[in-house]
């Protein structure tokens, strides 16, 4: 009995590393653009060995899991690192966080930095940094290839969150932030604490840098479920910071609909008016609508009835007439001159017109 349990242990021991992998998946492809893989790439659904540094902010923005894998070209390495995230916002987040000003932009995926023999993109839900040995003319097309053999996600998984729709475009410089957590928060620096965005109340924050007369100012938006958290929740933050400094305010701040917009740093305050009236909220109302045919629609389906309906008709007609011809001729037969065909009931009026 004992050397039974002991051979169950081990079995179970055995087959844990393989149950552990469940729910685990390498997305990169095996191949691209001439790039093959050198081996099973490793898979992690622990956003540490994604970045030691950040690992709690990529868990903040929905971390689900890392592919990590090299791969050769001719006698040159690339070496790829790829976070996926529930959805596609945790993605846009991460980017905009690594991404900084000076880096030049490229055109890969959803958006791209690079940084010499490092390029950094996403796509949808997931977030790719790839590091060549040595870049050539053809690397960009390359990644643009690995970008379309990623996997999408269904659903609302890949639509990018809508906050930075409502960021004013005339003065907007490359230096955007999207936060959803007190976690990114604490990296970036904003004019309010994460208390008084309340995240836990489902808030969204995005900041941009934007030129001015006087130098830079930070245009900051918080959206909220409701606009009626949004109202409150405005009226603790300009409760709770110094309403001016210098003589001039030290923020301006306005309320659209469920979005809080908060205007700081260097600007006037004609500029700053400027920009939050550039700030306004549009309700995106969808209509679900039927879009099938109905019976009530459908002009094949009347035609259809408009032709059993005169069959209907013409059945009845048919019937009424045989059964009152059928009723006629029996009461003759059965009754002659006493129902139908009485002569002496019979008058006729006749005109005699010939006199």
């Amino acid at each position: 009995m004992k050397r039974l349990l002991i051979v169950i242990f081990l079995i179970i021991a055995a087959a844990l590393p393989g149950l552990a992998q469940q729910g685990k998946s390498d997305f990169l492809p095996k191949i691209f653009a001439g790039w093959v893989k050198i081996a099973p790439g490793h898979v992690s659904t622990d956003p540490n060995e994604a970045d030691p540094v950040n690992g709690s902010l990529l868990k903040e923005f929905g971390f689900a899991e890392l592919d990590s894998a090299t791969y050769t070209k001719e006698g040159r390495k690339l070496s790829i690192k790829a976070a996926r995230f529930a959805d596609a916002s945790g993605a846009y987040g991460s980017f905009l966080f690594y991404c900084t000003p000076e880096l030049p932009a490229e055109t890969i995926g959803d958006d791209a930095f690079s940084n010499g023999t490092r390029v950094v993109f996403y796509r949808a839900n997931i977030l790719v940094d790839a590091t060549f040995d040595r870049v050539t003319p053809m690397s960009a097309g390359e990644l643009r290839e690995l970008a379309g053999d990623l996997p999408h996600p269904g659903g609302n998984a890949g639509n990018l969150p809508s906050l930075p729709n409502y960021l004013p475009t005339q003065g907007l410089k490359d230096d955007k932030k999207y936060i959803v957590g007190p976690v990114g928060m604490s990296k970036i620096s904003e004019p309010i604490p994460a208390d008084l965005v309340d995240f836990a109340a489902g808030a969204e924050l995005m900041s941009a840098d934007y030129t001015s007369e006087e130098g830079v100012a930070k245009l900051t938006l918080v959206s909220y479920p409701t606009p009626a958290i949004a109202g409150s929740q405005l009226r603790k933050i300009d409760a709770a910071i110094p309403s001016s400094t210098q003589g001039k305010p030290a923020y301006y701040t306005k309320r659209t609909g469920p979005l809080v917009a908060i205007v700081s740093g260097a600007i006037s305050p004609a500029e700053a008016q400027s920009l939050l009236a550039s700030v306004n909220y549009e309700a995106d109302v969808t209509w679900n609508q039927a879009t099938h045919l109905t019976k009530g629609n459908n002009l094949g389906s009347l035609l259809v009835n408009v032709v059993l309906l005169t069959s209907v008709l013409l059945g009845i007609s048919i019937a009424a007439g045989i059964a009152f011809g059928g009723v006629r001729i029996l009461a003759k037969k059965f009754f002659p001159d006493r129902v139908f065909d009485r002569t002496q009931d019979v008058e006729i009026i006749r005109l005699d017109l010939r006199k």
